[in-house]
Protein backbone atom coordinates (compact mmCIF):
# COMPACT_ATOMS: atom_id res chain seq x y z
CA UNK A 1 0.00 0.00 0.00
CA UNK A 2 1.35 3.11 -1.14
CA UNK A 3 0.94 6.20 1.70
CA UNK A 4 -0.58 9.46 1.53
CA UNK A 5 2.61 12.24 0.63
CA UNK A 6 1.10 13.66 3.33
CA UNK A 7 2.00 10.61 5.93
CA UNK A 8 4.66 9.59 3.91
CA UNK A 9 6.58 12.98 4.48
CA UNK A 10 5.45 12.76 8.60
CA UNK A 11 7.15 9.59 8.67
CA UNK A 12 10.13 10.18 7.05
CA UNK A 13 10.57 14.02 9.45
CA UNK A 14 10.24 11.90 11.98
CA UNK A 15 12.55 9.16 11.32
CA UNK A 16 15.68 9.24 13.49
CA UNK A 17 18.55 7.06 14.68
CA UNK A 18 21.62 7.78 17.31
CA UNK A 19 24.67 8.82 15.44
CA UNK A 20 27.61 8.34 17.68
CA UNK A 21 29.72 10.68 15.21
CA UNK A 22 30.76 10.87 11.33
CA UNK A 23 33.96 10.65 10.24
CA UNK A 24 33.98 13.37 6.89
CA UNK A 25 36.72 11.60 4.72
CA UNK A 26 37.77 8.28 4.50
CA UNK A 27 39.65 6.06 2.49
CA UNK A 28 39.69 2.86 4.48
CA UNK A 29 35.68 2.43 4.63
CA UNK A 30 35.33 1.50 1.00
CA UNK A 31 36.33 2.84 -2.55
CA UNK A 32 37.62 6.41 -2.96
CA UNK A 33 37.26 9.19 -0.45
CA UNK A 34 33.57 8.42 1.79
CA UNK A 35 31.91 10.16 4.34
CA UNK A 36 31.40 7.51 7.13
CA UNK A 37 28.31 7.37 9.50
CA UNK A 38 28.38 5.96 13.02
CA UNK A 39 25.27 4.51 14.64
CA UNK A 40 25.07 3.89 17.68
CA UNK A 41 23.78 0.83 19.42
CA UNK A 42 25.24 -2.84 18.60
CA UNK A 43 23.73 -6.70 18.82
CA UNK A 44 27.06 -8.24 19.22
CA UNK A 45 29.06 -7.91 22.12
CA UNK A 46 32.86 -8.85 21.03
CA UNK A 47 35.88 -8.80 23.57
CA UNK A 48 38.12 -6.92 20.98
CA UNK A 49 36.20 -4.41 20.29
CA UNK A 50 38.09 -1.46 19.47
CA UNK A 51 34.92 0.84 19.76
CA UNK A 52 33.12 -0.44 22.57
CA UNK A 53 31.53 2.86 23.86
CA UNK A 54 28.99 2.13 20.64
CA UNK A 55 27.58 -1.06 22.02
CA UNK A 56 24.95 0.24 24.38
CA UNK A 57 22.57 2.92 24.76
CA UNK A 58 23.46 5.51 27.33
CA UNK A 59 21.30 4.70 30.43
CA UNK A 60 21.86 8.33 32.12
CA UNK A 61 23.35 7.27 35.01
CA UNK A 62 25.39 10.39 35.32
CA UNK A 63 28.84 8.82 36.54
CA UNK A 64 30.49 10.34 33.68
CA UNK A 65 29.68 14.17 34.91
CA UNK A 66 32.48 14.96 37.08
CA UNK A 67 35.14 13.11 35.36
CA UNK A 68 34.67 15.54 32.67
CA UNK A 69 37.15 18.08 32.62
CA UNK A 70 35.79 20.32 30.08
CA UNK A 71 32.15 20.68 31.77
CA UNK A 72 30.69 19.60 28.67
CA UNK A 73 28.09 17.10 30.29
CA UNK A 74 25.44 17.63 32.55
CA UNK A 75 22.20 16.74 33.77
CA UNK A 76 18.76 17.59 32.91
CA UNK A 77 15.83 16.54 33.54
CA UNK A 78 17.21 12.60 34.29
CA UNK A 79 19.18 12.61 31.13
CA UNK A 80 23.00 13.40 30.84
CA UNK A 81 23.45 16.23 27.70
CA UNK A 82 26.62 16.62 26.00
CA UNK A 83 27.36 20.12 24.82
CA UNK A 84 29.74 19.80 22.05
CA UNK A 85 30.80 23.14 21.73
CA UNK A 86 32.47 22.59 25.45
CA UNK A 87 34.30 19.19 24.55
CA UNK A 88 37.59 18.80 23.99
CA UNK A 89 37.45 15.61 22.55
CA UNK A 90 39.44 13.46 25.50
CA UNK A 91 37.33 10.76 25.75
CA UNK A 92 37.11 10.74 29.35
CA UNK A 93 33.22 10.13 29.21
CA UNK A 94 33.12 7.31 27.35
CA UNK A 95 36.85 5.63 28.45
CA UNK A 96 35.33 5.64 32.06
CA UNK A 97 31.94 4.22 30.89
CA UNK A 98 31.14 0.79 33.11
CA UNK A 99 28.40 0.17 30.35
CA UNK A 100 30.15 0.41 27.05
CA UNK A 101 28.00 3.63 25.83
CA UNK A 102 28.74 7.37 25.94
CA UNK A 103 26.23 10.34 26.36
CA UNK A 104 28.01 12.11 23.02
CA UNK A 105 25.18 10.80 20.73
CA UNK A 106 22.62 12.68 19.29
CA UNK A 107 19.37 11.63 17.73
CA UNK A 108 19.59 12.58 14.30
CA UNK A 109 17.43 12.39 11.27
CA UNK A 110 18.11 11.72 7.47
CA UNK A 111 17.59 15.15 6.33
CA UNK A 112 20.29 16.43 9.07
CA UNK A 113 22.79 13.78 8.42
CA UNK A 114 22.31 14.14 4.26
CA UNK A 115 23.02 17.68 5.08
CA UNK A 116 25.98 16.90 6.71
CA UNK A 117 26.83 14.43 4.22
CA UNK A 118 26.08 17.28 1.37
CA UNK A 119 28.94 19.81 2.96
CA UNK A 120 31.86 17.32 1.25
CA UNK A 121 29.97 16.39 -1.80
CA UNK A 122 32.36 17.95 -4.28
CA UNK A 123 35.48 15.96 -2.44
CA UNK A 124 33.93 12.56 -1.74
CA UNK A 125 32.22 9.38 -4.26
CA UNK A 126 29.94 8.11 -1.68
CA UNK A 127 28.98 7.33 2.00
CA UNK A 128 29.61 4.43 4.59
CA UNK A 129 27.91 3.59 7.49
CA UNK A 130 29.06 1.45 10.37
CA UNK A 131 28.30 1.58 14.14
CA UNK A 132 27.90 -0.06 16.47
CA UNK A 133 25.63 -2.28 14.21
CA UNK A 134 24.19 -0.19 11.08
CA UNK A 135 21.41 -2.70 10.43
CA UNK A 136 19.77 -2.08 13.51
CA UNK A 137 18.66 1.17 11.91
CA UNK A 138 16.92 -0.85 8.62
CA UNK A 139 14.32 1.93 7.81
CA UNK A 140 16.73 5.26 8.65
CA UNK A 141 19.32 3.41 5.89
CA UNK A 142 16.47 2.91 3.32
CA UNK A 143 15.47 6.55 3.29
CA UNK A 144 19.40 8.04 4.38
CA UNK A 145 20.71 5.24 1.23
CA UNK A 146 17.80 6.76 -1.21
CA UNK A 147 18.41 10.44 -0.91
CA UNK A 148 22.58 9.84 -1.30
CA UNK A 149 21.95 8.02 -4.18
CA UNK A 150 19.93 10.67 -5.27
CA UNK A 151 22.46 12.55 -5.04
CA UNK A 152 24.77 10.88 -7.07
CA UNK A 153 26.21 8.94 -4.00
CA UNK A 154 27.38 5.29 -4.01
CA UNK A 155 26.14 3.77 -0.88
CA UNK A 156 28.02 0.80 1.78
CA UNK A 157 27.10 -0.97 4.95
CA UNK A 158 30.07 -2.24 7.21
CA UNK A 159 27.52 -4.49 8.98
CA UNK A 160 28.53 -7.71 11.53
CA UNK A 161 25.96 -10.02 9.72
CA UNK A 162 23.89 -11.40 12.67
CA UNK A 163 20.34 -9.46 10.92
CA UNK A 164 19.07 -10.85 7.48
CA UNK A 165 20.47 -8.31 5.48
CA UNK A 166 20.70 -9.74 2.29
CA UNK A 167 17.26 -10.78 2.07
CA UNK A 168 15.76 -7.52 2.53
CA UNK A 169 15.17 -6.57 -0.97
CA UNK A 170 14.40 -2.61 -0.17
CA UNK A 171 17.53 -2.43 1.39
CA UNK A 172 19.52 -4.27 -0.44
CA UNK A 173 17.93 -2.03 -3.54
CA UNK A 174 19.77 1.09 -2.03
CA UNK A 175 23.28 -0.35 -0.85
CA UNK A 176 25.54 -0.59 -3.59
CA UNK A 177 27.78 -3.54 -1.13
CA UNK A 178 28.37 -4.78 2.19
CA UNK A 179 31.89 -5.01 3.61
CA UNK A 180 30.68 -8.01 6.19
CA UNK A 181 33.09 -8.63 8.90
CA UNK A 182 33.39 -12.80 9.75
CA UNK A 183 34.83 -13.04 12.60
CA UNK A 184 34.86 -17.15 13.58
CA UNK A 185 33.46 -19.65 11.49
CA UNK A 186 33.31 -21.71 14.73
CA UNK A 187 30.09 -21.39 16.39
CA UNK A 188 31.49 -22.03 19.95
CA UNK A 189 34.27 -19.57 19.46
CA UNK A 190 31.93 -17.15 18.05
CA UNK A 191 29.51 -17.34 20.73
CA UNK A 192 32.52 -16.86 23.29
CA UNK A 193 33.95 -14.45 21.50
CA UNK A 194 31.14 -11.99 19.87
CA UNK A 195 28.24 -13.32 22.52
CA UNK A 196 26.23 -13.73 19.53
CA UNK A 197 25.91 -16.93 16.91
CA UNK A 198 27.57 -16.74 13.25
CA UNK A 199 24.78 -18.45 11.84
CA UNK A 200 22.90 -15.50 10.16
CA UNK A 201 26.69 -14.43 8.88
CA UNK A 202 27.26 -16.78 6.82
CA UNK A 203 24.46 -17.18 5.48
CA UNK A 204 24.79 -13.81 4.55
CA UNK A 205 28.28 -14.08 3.24
CA UNK A 206 26.84 -15.96 0.66
CA UNK A 207 23.54 -14.75 0.14
CA UNK A 208 25.01 -11.80 -0.88
CA UNK A 209 27.61 -13.03 -2.90
CA UNK A 210 24.90 -14.28 -4.81
CA UNK A 211 23.56 -10.88 -5.18
CA UNK A 212 26.57 -9.46 -6.26
CA UNK A 213 26.52 -7.05 -2.83
CA UNK A 214 29.71 -8.65 -1.40
CA UNK A 215 32.14 -5.64 -1.19
CA UNK A 216 34.50 -6.71 1.18
CA UNK A 217 34.85 -9.38 3.50
CA UNK A 218 36.55 -8.76 6.98
CA UNK A 219 38.42 -10.92 9.58
CA UNK A 220 40.03 -9.55 12.71
CA UNK A 221 43.12 -12.11 13.20
CA UNK A 222 44.26 -13.01 16.98
CA UNK A 223 47.93 -13.82 17.95
CA UNK A 224 49.05 -17.32 16.66
CA UNK A 225 45.09 -18.65 17.24
CA UNK A 226 44.40 -21.96 15.53
CA UNK A 227 40.58 -20.62 15.04
CA UNK A 228 41.52 -17.22 13.03
CA UNK A 229 43.74 -19.90 10.93
CA UNK A 230 40.61 -21.82 10.64
CA UNK A 231 38.13 -18.87 10.09
CA UNK A 232 40.30 -17.34 7.11
CA UNK A 233 40.56 -21.28 5.60
CA UNK A 234 36.92 -21.50 6.18
CA UNK A 235 35.85 -17.84 4.43
CA UNK A 236 37.93 -18.63 1.07
CA UNK A 237 36.11 -22.03 0.81
CA UNK A 238 33.02 -21.19 1.85
CA UNK A 239 32.70 -18.16 -0.73
CA UNK A 240 35.30 -19.39 -3.48
CA UNK A 241 32.24 -21.28 -5.37
CA UNK A 242 30.74 -17.41 -6.00
CA UNK A 243 33.41 -14.90 -6.27
CA UNK A 244 33.61 -16.09 -9.93
CA UNK A 245 31.20 -13.52 -10.87
CA UNK A 246 31.68 -10.99 -8.42
CA UNK A 247 34.64 -8.80 -6.76
CA UNK A 248 35.19 -9.25 -3.49
CA UNK A 249 38.31 -8.39 -0.77
CA UNK A 250 39.13 -10.13 1.83
CA UNK A 251 41.11 -7.95 4.63
CA UNK A 252 42.80 -9.81 7.32
CA UNK A 253 42.69 -6.98 10.26
CA UNK A 254 45.67 -7.44 12.43
CA UNK A 255 44.13 -7.30 15.82
CA UNK A 256 45.90 -4.25 18.24
CA UNK A 257 45.15 -3.76 21.61
CA UNK A 258 43.73 -0.16 21.09
CA UNK A 259 40.37 1.15 22.24
CA UNK A 260 39.61 -2.61 24.08
CA UNK A 261 38.78 -3.27 27.00
CA UNK A 262 38.98 -6.09 29.47
CA UNK A 263 41.12 -9.06 29.18
CA UNK A 264 41.88 -7.91 25.19
CA UNK A 265 44.16 -4.94 26.79
CA UNK A 266 46.56 -7.94 27.64
CA UNK A 267 46.06 -10.03 24.00
CA UNK A 268 49.23 -10.19 21.73
CA UNK A 269 49.13 -8.53 18.33
CA UNK A 270 49.82 -11.18 15.65
CA UNK A 271 53.03 -11.31 14.07
CA UNK A 272 53.93 -10.19 10.10
CA UNK A 273 54.89 -13.96 9.70
CA UNK A 274 51.62 -14.86 10.45
CA UNK A 275 49.08 -12.35 8.64
CA UNK A 276 51.27 -13.37 5.11
CA UNK A 277 51.08 -16.95 6.15
CA UNK A 278 46.89 -16.35 6.29
CA UNK A 279 46.76 -14.21 3.04
CA UNK A 280 48.91 -17.27 1.52
CA UNK A 281 46.24 -19.35 2.61
CA UNK A 282 43.30 -17.55 0.40
CA UNK A 283 45.45 -16.17 -2.59
CA UNK A 284 44.52 -18.68 -4.62
CA UNK A 285 40.51 -18.72 -3.94
CA UNK A 286 39.49 -16.00 -6.26
CA UNK A 287 39.41 -12.69 -3.84
CA UNK A 288 40.10 -9.88 -6.34
CA UNK A 289 42.11 -9.00 -3.28
CA UNK A 290 43.75 -10.15 0.06
CA UNK A 291 44.63 -6.99 2.11
CA UNK A 292 46.66 -7.21 5.02
CA UNK A 293 45.60 -4.32 7.72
Amino acid sequence: MTLPISTAAHKMATLKAPVNHIIDSSFIDGPGNRTVIFFQGCNFNCKYCHNPETINLCIHCGQCIAGCPAGALEMIRGKVVWDDRKCVDCGACYKNCAYSATPRVKESTVEAVMAHVMGNRPFIRGITVSGGECSLQRDFLVELFSQAKAAGLSTLMDSNGGLPIAWDDELMAVTDGVMLDIKETNLQVHLELAGHSNEMVLKNAVELAKRKKLTEIRTVVLADNPYSRQTVIDTGELLAPYLKDTEVIYRLIKFRPIGVRGEAERWPMPSQEQMEALKALVASKGFARVIIT
